[in-house]
């Protein structure tokens, strides 16, 4: 039997603020048709904590946040504000970098 194991997401998001990271979160559970308290209960934390993340409140430590990511099979990418390689998909042109 083949275990199913997430690729990398053509949808990259560029977060800016609790929101917008929140707004993720909340699309990729739906998107694996996960109620939310199934997708606490396998990242490991609390209803309470993934409500909170993906309603964009303040206050939820990077630990949590991290295992809630790690679950959902989401990564976080952390880079320059000014690069804009994010902005075309990620990728750039051989002569623009």
């Amino acid at each position: 039997m083949e275990t199913f194991k997430p690729g990398p997401s053509p949808d990259i998001t560029r977060v800016t603020a609790p929101a917008a990271l929140g707004q993720r979160i909340r699309a990729e559970r739906k998107a694996q048709g996960l109620r939310i308290d199934d997708a606490a209960s396998l990242c490991g934390v609390s209803v309470d904590t993934l409500s909170r993340l993906e309603n964009g409140h303040q206050g939820v430590s990077t630990v949590r946040l991290l295992k809630v990511l790690q679950g959902l099979g989401l990564a976080l990418f952390v880079g320059p504000v000014a690069d804009d390689a994010l902005s075309d998909g990620g990728s750039r042109r051989e002569d623009d970098r």
